[in-house]
């Protein structure tokens, strides 16, 4: 059995070697992200490991067919980037890693809102030069405040359980509530209207693509702070922006970016960046980019490294996978 495996990090090798290694699965690492330049990489192979950032459209998947791939097995549980009917229909199985570790993603997310609330950002900066003014770092209690959560699916959950530890008061969305459960669902406008807090916890599908837009600017509460950790698109950057500038949003914190695949997993410190949109956003001081590292801890790795290999043997192997996509 061989895997081409794409956008190798160090610290994929790490976890998925001893797994590869111990399946007696042959593994191919490369550098280069899947496109249609790079497909033929995977020639002779049984399967294709992909992440969030690969691109796995009509012509890559024609490729990945003729050289004889069975799986595209994404090592995330978002699919966006792969065109599933298409894989399908040319005999290919897609399966991905649906819950690695829904605590990592939350956490990061009240990390990210503690931090841009706090401003312990500017903080650290400020001390390392030795200013110790607390000028301008004035934040507010998250005890008291409404967080509105837009996806209530494992990750959102967990931030919920979070939240309501700090003592806030939780409202949600989600297009397929869990009446069975205890949360508190409203309409999405209600959450916009209502929400002190907005933590983004949903899919990137056609339905959620840039569901935060110009017209949810209207929307919202002044002063209300954003949190994304899910998928960029679902935030539309250029209203985000100028909400910002018209100080109807507070403050922002991002784990993604709408236009993240030419930039995030790479040191382009030596760069100048050409989208403007980013730029501008990185350089205000109410505004946290991370790039898209919610997901990296210890645990999460070891959850994907493991699922993804099962997966890839059990396709392979003719097993039926509970982890398949179908569309």
């Amino acid at each position: 059995m061989k895997v081409a495996f794409f956008d190798t990090k160090s610290y994929d090798r790490t976890v998925f070697d001893p797994k590869f290694k111990a399946s007696k699965i042959k593994v191919k690492y490369y550098d280069s992200r899947l496109d249609e330049d790079d497909a033929v990489l995977a020639k002779g192979c049984d399967a294709v490991c992909v992440f969030v950032n690969d691109t796995v459209n009509a012509k890559v998947i024609d490729k990945l067919a003729e050289f004889g791939v069975k799986v595209i097995a994404l090592r995330c549980a978002g699919f966006n980037n792969v065109d599933i009917p298409y894989a399908n229909s040319k005999g290919i199985t897609v399966v991905r890693v649906p819950a690695y570790s829904p605590y990592a993603v939350a956490e990061h997310a009240m990390a990210l809102l503690l931090t841009i609330n706090r401003k312990i950002h500017r903080a650290y900066i400020r001390t390392r030069d030795f200013n110790f003014s607390l000028a301008g770092l004035e934040g507010f209690d998250l005890h008291g405040k409404t967080v509105g959560v837009i996806g209530t699916g494992k990750i959102g959950r967990v931030f919920i359980d979070i939240c309501k530890g700090f003592g806030m008061k939780v409202i949600a969305y989600d297009k397929f509530p869990d009446r069975r459960s205890k949360i508190d669902y409203r309409t999405l406008d209600e959450v916009y209207a209502e929400a002190d807090i907005l933590s983004f916890h949903c899919p990137l599908t056609e339905d959620t693509l840039h569901m935060f837009n110009l017209g949810s600017i209207n929307k919202v509460k002044p002063g209300v702070t954003i949190i994304n950790t899910s998928r960029g698109a679902l935030i539309d950057a250029n209203a985000l922006l100028k909400g910002i500038k018209q100080h109807k949003i507070r403050a922002a914190a991002l784990d993604v970016y709408e236009e993240e695949g030419d930039y995030f997993y790479q040191d382009l410190s030596g760069n100048i960046i050409d989208d403007d949109t980013l730029s501008m956003l990185i350089s205000m001081p109410n505004v946290i980019v991370t790039s898209h590292q919610a997901f990296l801890t210890s645990e999460a790795l070891e959850n994907i490294a493991t699922t993804t290999v099962s997966n890839i043997k059990e396709v392979v192997g003719g097993e039926k996978c509970a982890n398949e996509i179908r569309i």
